[in-house]
């Protein structure tokens, strides 16, 4: 006998995903289809803060988060010898104002992010948001691979953007 998959995997849903929330009370990662916003509480252990973002990069190669640092000028090689890259800077009152994307497809890059989202989780929560070009399929590998990964890892809420389809 022929072995059916569940119809969520097979059939796209016949409304627009406005977005996808899931996580457990320490994290949480909402998804749509241009962005993933990752919160991390104060208490997140170190190796949940590395699933979480492993697991973006095993769905989306091509995924990235951007940030500004503010910065003398000699440490903004610091910052590309990291695998952060480059993508404007411009002289403030206290340095330089830069600019850089960090790949998920860089786990040197990747390794320095989780590093500096850990020395902020001592002293306070973290929000970043990551870019990507996810579809709902991606949304779905997403979730199921943190779900095999993170225990206590669940889906919290999915809203589609057509009134009257909300699920729980």
């Amino acid at each position: 006998m022929e072995d059916i998959e569940p119809l969520e995997k097979t059939v796209p849903p016949t409304h627009q995903l406005s977005s996808f929330e899931m996580g457990r009370d320490d994290v949480n990662v909402v998804c749509t289809y241009g962005k993933i916003s990752v919160w991390f509480g104060r208490q997140t252990p170190e190796v949940v803060v590395g699933k979480v973002l492993i697991g973006i990069s095993t769905v989306d190669r091509s995924a990235v988060h951007e940030v500004e640092i503010v910065c003398p000028f000699e440490r903004i090689t610091e910052y590309e010898s990291h695998g952060y890259t480059l993508v404007s800077y411009a002289k403030c009152s206290k340095g330089y104002r830069s600019t850089f994307h960090i790949s998920f497809n860089n786990n040197k890059a990747l390794f320095h992010l989780a590093e500096h989202i850990l020395q902020k989780l001592k002293t306070r929560d973290m929000n970043i948001d990551v870019y990507w070009t996810g579809d709902y399929s991606d949304i779905i590998k997403l979730s199921e691979h943190l779900q095999e990964e993170i225990d206590g890892w669940e889906v919290k809420e999915v809203h589609y953007k057509e009134a009257g389809s909300k699920e729980n």
